[in-house]
């Protein structure tokens, strides 16, 4: 794979993959049955410890910035979640 070359567009390759084997490690799945109601309003898109990937998995993907979460330098996925989540105070998302 060549430098830059890693994408997440849908139409299979690399950063598909990627996007694939990244989701085997959330902490939160929404499809999970014991997913709860008020973690929805506390993914990781919206904490303000949130940086977003560059490119095309940056779509999705961001690291964790938060000194005091398990996941601090972790890449994690937008809808994913922690017990350390702080709202981002102009309130957006991703």
């Amino acid at each position: 794979m060549e430098p830059g070359g890693l994408r997440a567009n849908g139409k299979g390759g690399d950063g598909d993959d990627v996007h694939e084997r990244w989701l085997r490690l959330l902490n939160r799945s929404t499809g999970d049955p014991g997913y709860r109601d008020e973690w929805f309003d506390e993914q990781c898109g919206g904490c303000r410890f949130w940086v977003a990937l560059s490119g095309e998995l940056g779509l999705d993907w961001g690291a964790c910035a938060c000194a005091g979460s398990s996941f601090d330098g972790q890449v994690r996925f937008e809808h994913d979640g922690c017990e350390r989540f702080a709202v981002r105070a102009d309130g957006t998302f991703g």
